[in-house]
């Protein structure tokens, strides 16, 4: 396990564990797609850059409103999925 996560206080503040899971996958596939790090990157894998964003306070889980969400699943339904 990373030691970083290790401290509670990081799970919760981006909703557990499942939550920052998804994030750093997401963070991840940016990174390996070309996206810039937003960190210092030299001698860093993508997974080390991906945990150093987040211990700096450099990503934040941006969760869709519920209005959207509605929206969204309504579409969906239009599509038959």
């Amino acid at each position: 396990m990373i030691k970083e996560f290790r401290d509670d206080d990081l799970i919760h503040k981006f909703g557990g564990r499942f939550k920052l899971a998804a994030l750093i996958q997401k963070r991840w596939l940016q990174l390996l797609q070309g996206e810039r790090p937003m960190v210092e990157s030299k001698n860093l894998t993508e997974m080390e850059i991906v945990i150093k964003e987040i211990v700096d306070g450099k990503l934040e889980m941006v969760l869709p409103d519920r209005d959207e969400e509605v929206e969204q699943d309504e579409r969906a339904d239009d599509l038959g999925i």
